[in-house]
């Protein structure tokens, strides 16, 4: 019988779908808003895998408009009660429960503040919902598995749709239409080579740059929460600063690399990594662990869904339960 996790990240597909149909009139009001009166800063609220969709959110939205994007800290808020200052900004709250009293907390301040609060949630009678000038249901459903997976997908397509529709990019905007099928062939995609050289580790980098740094996070998370292994994410930019030093002989680690500079850039550092002996995993277009996508910006996604395949298979693997992991919740409520 399926696991949870593999069952909630088949339907991610349909529920990619869902969100950018039921969501098109939304996404076509705030693009027109954010194109008539620019925020200055964008402002991300989340914890745990919305927080590594947020990281994804940055890079989209910077690359493609040139505001910049700053990760708010929730217990400035909820634990400081500082106010901030951000008259104008937009702030992106983004959730599976949309219940956190420290994310509420957050966005409270900064709507008092006069930001304009988006809320991308799953849960549409949340206290978060009820909050958001603007409201992006993921639709996703009912999600059992502790291990988030198409809650988290629905997240990242939400925050591509925001760039495609703020910027107007016509290349994002076009691939987007197409993303859900992109995202069912990355799940049937065979990634399971990768798991004879993961089965018994202990410890790993996962490497990453621009688009796919976020992604490199969440899989390190589910590698953690899932399978027990001390799994780190880094900039392949990044772990040339200290990081690589304990890479030696047999170290494994999987690197994401998109099909532009910043993928490029993650193939070399694999390649270094590789050659002082490393077990060496690559993901991307015409990699061995392969996907489609048709935009670097949207390869991340997945790559993402065609690795909550394999992180599945590794837990069962390696004898854990994916769907309950010890000791977590599927709701977290932090203050």
């Amino acid at each position: 019988m399926a696991t949870l996790m593999a069952q909630e990240t088949a339907e991610a597909p349909a529920a990619i779908a869902t969100m950018l149909r039921d969501n098109a009139d939304r996404l076509a009001a705030l693009g027109e808003r954010l194109r008539a009166t620019p925020p200055p800063v964008v402002v991300t609220c989340a914890r745990g895998s919305s927080d590594h969709a947020a990281t994804y959110g940055k890079y989209v939205i910077e690359t493609l408009t040139g505001v910049p994007v700053a990760s708010a800290a929730p217990s400035v808020a909820s634990l400081y009660a500082a106010p901030p200052r951000v008259a104008g900004a937009l702030v992106i709250a983004i959730s599976q429960s949309g219940r956190s009293p420290d994310l509420l907390a957050t966005v409270k301040a900064h709507a008092a503040a006069g930001a304009h609060i988006v809320a991308l949630v799953n849960d549409e009678a949340s206290p978060l919902a009820a909050m958001a000038a603007t409201l992006l249901p993921l639709r996703a459903g009912p999600e059992r598995a502790v291990a988030a997976t198409k809650s988290c997908l629905a997240s990242l397509a939400g925050l591509a749709a925001i760039a495609a529709a703020w910027s107007g990019d016509a290349a994002l905007t076009a691939a987007l239409t197409g993303l859900p099928d992109a995202i069912d062939e990355a799940i049937r995609a065979d990634w399971t080579a990768a798991i004879p050289p993961l089965v018994g580790a202990e410890r790993m980098f996962v490497l990453a740059r621009g688009y796919g740094l976020g992604i490199a996070q969440e899989a390190a998370l589910k590698l953690k929460e899932t399978c027990a292994i001390q799994a780190e994410a880094f900039s392949a930019a990044e772990v040339r600063h200290g990081p690589m030093r304990i890479v030696e002989a047999g170290f494994p680690l999987l690197g994401f690399a998109t099909s532009d500079a910043a993928g490029d850039d993650v193939a070399a550092m694999t390649a270094e990594l590789a050659a002082r002996g490393a077990v060496a995993l690559m993901a991307g277009p015409g990699r061995p662990l392969p996907i489609r996508a048709g935009h670097p910006a949207l390869e991340p996604l997945a790559m993402l869904a065609g690795f909550y395949r394999l992180v599945e298979a590794l837990a069962l693997a390696r004898g854990h339960d994916p769907d309950r992991p010890p000791h977590l919740a599927k709701v977290t409520n932090t203050l």
